[in-house]
C-alpha cells in the first residue's frame, strides 16, 4: 500500500497519542520521543504491511509495544538505579502540588506490573476499546477487562483514594484511576 496524503495525515495525528504511551512505558521523555520516531521510522518502512480499512492507531500502538520490549530486554543488563536515589540527586523537588500529584501517580503507575500498566494506559489514558487493546496486547477482552480492574484498583490503594474524584482535576488522570473503557 503506497503512503496516500490521508494515510499520512493520519498516522501524524497519532503522534500524540503515541507519545504519551511511550512515557507511560518508559518513564521518560527523550527516550518516549525516540521511541516514537523508531515507530513512525518501522511503520513508514512497512506501510506495505498494514491492512487498509483495519484499526491504524491499534497498528502503530503495537509497533511502539513491541520496540519497548525489545529495547527493555536490552536494557535489563544495564545497571539500574532502582530505588531512584542517584536520580533524586539530579532534579530539583518541584514547588507545585498539581505537580507533586502527578509524580506520586508516575510513581504509583511504575509499581504496576508492566501487563496492567500497558493495559490500564491504553484503555484509560489513550482512549482504546477493550477489544483495541486486547488486540495490541495480544490477549482475549477478557484479560484487558481483568488487567485494568486490577490495575485500577492497586493505583487507588496506592494512592490512598476512593475514585477518580479524590484525585484532582487532571482529565487523563482521572480516567486512568476510574474512567470507563470502550
Amino acid at each position: 500500500m503506497p503512503l496516500t496524503d490521508s494515510l499520512r495525515d493520519d498516522i501524524l495525528a497519532s503522534v500524540p497519542s503515541l507519545r504519551a504511551f511511550a512515557i507511560s512505558l518508559s518513564g521518560n521523555g527523550d527516550r518516549a520521543d525516540d521511541l516514537v520516531q523508531e515507530t513512525l521510522l518501522r511503520a513508514l518502512a512497512n506501510i506495505d504491511s498494514f491492512q487498509p480499512g483495519s484499526n491504524l492507531p491499534a497498528w502503530l500502538f503495537t509497533i511502539l509495544r513491541n520496540l519497548f520490549r525489545s529495547d527493555y530486554r536490552k536494557r535489563r543488563r544495564e545497571v539500574e538505579d532502582a530505588d531512584g536515589s542517584y536520580a533524586k540527586t539530579l532534579k530539583t523537588q518541584p514547588a507545585q502540588s498539581a505537580h507533586l500529584e502527578f509524580e506520586e501517580f508516575r510513581a504509583a503507575l511504575e509499581k504496576l506490573p508492566q501487563d496492567q500498566r500497558e493495559a490500564l494506559i491504553l484503555v484509560g489514558a489513550s482512549g482504546f476499546s477493550y477489544e483495541d487493546a486486547a488486540a495490541i496486547c495480544g490477549c482475549a477482552v477478557g484479560t484487558i477487562k481483568s488487567r485494568v480492574n486490577r490495575a485500577r484498583s492497586k493505583l487507588s490503594a496506592l494512592l490512598y483514594v476512593d475514585g477518580a474524584e479524590d484525585f484532582g482535576p487532571d482529565e487523563t488522570v482521572r480516567a486512568v484511576i476510574g474512567g470507563s473503557g470502550g
